[in-house]
């Protein structure tokens, strides 16, 4: 019945306007101002796959994978499938830890500028008060509204509130319990475990309903400027669906007289009515309408694990920089303990960003590209699922980022001889039709010392560093 009353509230808020549910339409979409200025942004997935913080935050389905490493952890760990499943790891999701306030000061001080936590993962557990299932965190669990909470905190930091949705491959995602005798194919628990169909098989009418009801849900009780959708909504199924939520998003959003933006993967938007995002990846060259990377700051899982493999603080600051001068946002994960705080390292490598952005933070913040995003050797490979395949940057990669008439020089390692020559700079390539007037290291009171000639734009450094990591040149024209 509820579902039958969202179904009218939603085509009621679709004829509101200003956007009709069709492409066409769509494609008249803008993307705000202040998401293109925001440039970074952290990402959150928590849930009670953190309760065994083992694998990644696919614990959930791969223990149902006969023979996999989750299956046999599961089964001597918490006893069988069919005993002792996902649903009974629940009550040990505590929370009770979990400081919202705290979470968004350490994401102010980190130099972010938009938070998006999981509402709801592939695991069918919401994060929110879900008036379509009792299996949320406000009825189980925490008992908590985690994102109604953090919606609160991070907007009293005077930080944009986003929110993700990877409920699509719910579908599917228990499909291994269905292969055995485990507590997936109990009927007392389909609210939890879902259809549980084969991944081959497209979703249907029914949920595809309820996938709809729920993410415009979201949008009613929270108010997100950013709904980040994952991967497979590119499924044919989906596209009308994707059509009807778009419009009602953004005709809320013309209500609220607040810029929003849908989150895409691959092709499942044209690229006029959202935004497109990458997975674990960059591109590698400039893309003039903007796009953003989602990627984390472990390795090898999204949420907790109790062996978590980091990248450094030096990779992400690069990955950043390299990112913003090709026209891109940073959205980068942590993943907190079931009991809401965040590891040490994770907090650690946050407050580093946070340092290096307060000193260098002009170079991105508010900037847009140049007409070429740098020079060097670094490779930056194209795509999804590459953010561990480069190598260091060397003192020879420079990216650049403008700010009105002001250009941005970020070298992303020391030079070994105190000096650095921008060779996209050679005195027959003046920056915006006007020679060189001044050059001024960030972090730096001291003047720097500098020629231009058909070298290019040659800098003496000083003796000692003004951050850790990246440098900024900041290079005006003359009067």
């Amino acid at each position: 019945m509820y579902r039958t009353e969202a179904k009218k509230d939603i085509q009621q808020g679709i004829q509101a306007g200003p956007f009709d549910a069709n492409w066409e339409s769509l494609k008249g979409y803008t993307i705000p101002p202040w998401y293109e200025d925001a440039k970074f942004g952290i990402f959150i997935h928590w849930g009670v796959y953190a309760v065994p913080g083992f694998g990644n935050e696919w614990y959930p389905r791969n223990m149902y994978l006969q023979d996999s490493p989750e299956f046999k952890h599961h089964l001597a760990t918490y006893g069988s499938q069919k005993q002792s499943g996902y649903k009974d790891l629940i009550a040990q999701f505590s929370a009770d830890k979990f400081d919202p306030d705290a979470w968004a000061n350490l994401f102010r001080q980190a130099g972010a500028q938009f938070v998006v936590p999981v509402a709801e993962h592939h695991d069918g557990f919401a994060l929110y008060d879900c008036s379509f299932s009792e299996w949320n965190a406000v009825k189980m669990g925490p008992k908590r509204d985690i994102i109604g909470e953090l919606a609160e905190a991070v907007r009293k930091q005077w930080l944009v509130f986003g929110l993700s949705s990877h409920r699509a491959e719910h579908w599917w995602f228990f499909n291994g319990g269905m292969a055995f005798d485990s507590d997936v194919q109990d009927p007392r628990f389909i609210g939890l475990y879902g259809p549980a169909q084969p991944e081959t098989l497209p979703p249907n009418e029914e949920f595809l309903d309820d996938w709809l009801a729920r993410t415009c849900e979201l949008v009613d009780k929270y108010q997100p400027q950013i709904v980040w959708f994952d991967w497979w909504i590119e499924q044919p199924a989906f596209s009308p669906y994707l059509q009807q939520f778009a419009a009602y998003y953004y005709n809320r959003a013309a209500q609220w007289q607040r810029g929003v933006a849908v989150n895409y993967k691959h092709q499942a938007f044209p690229e006029e009515a959202a935004v497109y995002d990458i997975e674990r990846g960059q591109l590698s060259t400039i893309r003039r309408r903007f796009w953003q990377t989602d990627t984390s700051l472990s390795k090898n899982s999204w949420g907790y694990v109790k062996n978590q493999e980091y990248k450094t603080v030096e990779a992400v600051i690069g990955d950043l920089v390299d990112i913003v001068s090709k026209n891109g946002a940073l959205l980068l994960n942590i993943g907190p303990r079931p009991d809401g705080t965040i590891p040490d390292a994770e907090e650690k490598m946050l407050l580093e960003i946070g340092r290096w952005l307060r000193v260098n933070g002009e170079a991105i913040y508010g900037t847009r590209p140049w007409t070429i995003f740098g020079e060097g050797p670094t490779h930056i490979e194209n795509g999804s699922f590459t953010d561990t395949h480069r190598t260091s940057f060397t003192n020879q990669d420079i990216r650049f980022t403008v700010r009105g008439e002001v250009l941005y020089a970020i070298i992303l390692a020391w030079p070994d001889n105190g000096r650095v020559t921008i060779k996209s700079l050679a005195n027959d390539n003046n920056i915006f039709g006007k020679q060189i007037g001044k050059v001024a290291l960030l972090g730096q009171q001291e003047e720097v010392q500098w020629k231009h000639d058909a070298g290019g734009l040659t800098v003496e450094m000083p003796s000692q560093k003004p951050c850790e990591h990246a440098f900024v040149l900041k290079i005006s024209a003359q009067n």
